[in-house]
């Protein structure tokens, strides 16, 4: 079987290593010359244009940065003359609604549609170790499993179009979170005495561990307004309000990678405009 990707950044390329490592013919396309010649490293062929994979590819991967660059990639590809019974795959981080949208415009073609948005970011595509989240026909999800097991440890069918990405926003709800916990945990940790750093790596021994923790000292915060955006925005769709949702989305905009960093490591701190002072918890105590 021959597969496209459609976009060869970081992540795309290696996903793309990845199949064609597994043994399939892979075909790739990004508008960004210098991208593909990063991605040449791997076993792969650079197509002239999406033209070229909606002729080739039996099954194509999208991996683009935005909701706005899915929709213009799929809408080319089934323009191209997309062949029948292929099936498009989105495993870029989308709002579920441009999916549903999609869906409806591959239907017309008989073409499928999935949506696979990944976890466990970049690593996670260099190890060939991501989860792909995948909402969908059980038909289309099943034709793709065995190309998007080439770049994941699990292939998860969470249910019908754009479950996928809303399981991968619950997922990203999740992590911002735990962002703000183990700010606020750590920072009451050092302003009782108990290095930061200490406190992080016994936690990470004890029931309170969690996998944002474990990656602390690597965790960009990107992302983190789209994410928290679009799962406020389908909670209102469906009138549930989400109170703590509503605070994580505020108070994750107050952290940052620098932020972690001085907590962690540095001499000073601060949380929300208020200095983290390191004292003895008997001084801290003293007065309660």
């Amino acid at each position: 079987m021959q597969i496209g990707f459609v976009g060869v950044g970081a992540m795309g390329a290696a996903m793309a290593g990845h199949a064609a490592g597994k043994g399939f013919s892979v075909l790739v396309y990004d508008n960004d010359a210098k991208a593909l010649d990063k991605a040449a490293v791997f076993p792969i062929k650079a197509a002239s244009g999406l033209q070229e994979l909606a002729e080739s590819c039996e099954v194509i991967i999208v991996m683009v940065a935005s909701d706005a660059q899915s929709e213009a990639v799929v809408q080319t590809l089934l323009a191209s003359g997309k062949p029948p019974g292929s099936v498009i795959v989105v495993a870029a981080t989308n709002h579920p609604k441009t999916m549903i949208g999609l869906a409806q415009a591959c239907r017309e073609k008989n073409v499928g549609l999935v949506d696979a948005p990944v976890c466990y970011g970049r690593k996670g595509a260099e190890d060939g170790n991501l989860v792909s989240l995948c909402g969908g026909t059980v038909e289309d999800v099943e034709k793709v499993r065995p190309v998007l097991m080439t770049y994941s440890r699990s292939v998860e069918h969470l249910g019908d179009i754009g479950c996928g990405q809303l399981g991968k926003a619950c997922n990203n709800m999740m992590h911002w979170a735990a962002c703000v916990a183990n700010y606020e945990v750590l920072a009451l940790a050092r302003s009782c005495g108990i290095n930061a750093q200490t406190m992080r790596e016994t936690l990470l021994k004890c029931p309170a561990r969690n996998t944002t923790l474990e990656r602390w000292d690597t965790t960009r915060f990107t992302w983190h307004e789209k994410d928290m955006d679009l799962a406020l925005d389908v909670s209102q769709s469906a009138g549930l309000a989400l109170p703590l949702f509503g605070m994580v989305d505020q108070l994750v905009k107050r952290l940052g990678p620098d932020r972690v960093h001085a907590l962690l490591y540095g001499e000073e701190a601060e949380y929300l405009g208020q200095p983290i002072t390191a004292r003895s918890l008997s001084d801290v105590t003293e007065n309660s």
